[in-house]
């Protein structure tokens, strides 16, 4: 099997115009060393539709999911999927690295293993997929590679202001019943009091919040029983 096509096998997409994938792969630094067969141009355009087209699908796929978020919450959850450090772990995991087409001195400073080079290229590979199969194309290989149903509905979770029903949600995700709140301390004169209050979640977590209102108590102890079941980016 040609390298080609080892790693068309890998993206789960055939390309029409194999010159696309080479394109997507080469990066500046060979550009003066390049052979004939290969392109007269590096990734860095391709890099830049592709950053497009991946916002696009994410953008699309967060409004579908969660209709009544604002503006803010939609960008602060596209933020926790789409990012270089993302990119280039997705980027990994299907060994891109490896097929890269690097100068000398790239390849001579391990240009292979360099995170903003492997986030270029998986980029790259966006673009090239969009321009020789379209948008559905695309959509599945990021769907395959980097964000899935689950990872949007993680990234919404997270993004939320009300704590309370991120926690909710993520019991739910889990088969969990909603946790219970219940006020264990009041403090100080009625017009400054603090609040303490302790939130169980299916017997088996306890954690506590305190604030100047109820509410404000419970949502800190949402935050507590959300960081203690180990949801990231709280």
């Amino acid at each position: 099997m040609s390298e080609i096509a080892e790693l068309e096998s890998v993206l789960g997409h055939r390309f029409r115009d194999p010159m696309r994938l080479v394109q997507a792969l080469t990066h500046s630094s060979r550009m003066a060393e390049r052979s004939l067969d290969e392109p007269c141009e590096d990734n860095e355009k391709l890099e830049f539709l592709g950053d497009a087209v991946l916002e696009l699908l994410v953008s699309e796929d967060l409004v579908r999911a969660f209709p009544d978020w604002s503006e803010g919450q939609l960008s602060k959850s596209r933020a926790r999927l789409v990012n270089a450090t993302a990119l280039s772990h997705a980027a990994q995991r299907i060994g891109l690295g490896q097929h890269l087409r690097l100068g000398r001195g790239e390849e001579k400073t391990g240009g292979r293993s360099k995170p903003a080079l492997l986030a270029d290229a998986y980029e790259a590979i966006i673009a090239a997929i969009y321009l020789d199969a379209g948008l559905e194309s695309a959509r599945q290989f990021v769907q395959r590679t980097l964000v899935d149903g689950a990872m949007i509905v993680q990234a919404a979770r997270l993004g939320h202001t009300d704590h309370k029903s991120a926690l909710q949600e993520l019991l739910q995700s889990r088969g969990a019943p909603p946790g219970s709140y219940h006020i264990i301390s009041e403090s100080g004169p009625d017009h400054e009091k603090t609040f303490c209050v302790e939130v169980r979640v299916a017997g088996d977590v306890s954690a506590v919040g305190t604030g100047k209102t109820k509410k404000e108590a419970e949502q800190a102890a949402a935050v507590a029983a959300l960081i203690q079941l180990g949801a990231e980016g709280i």
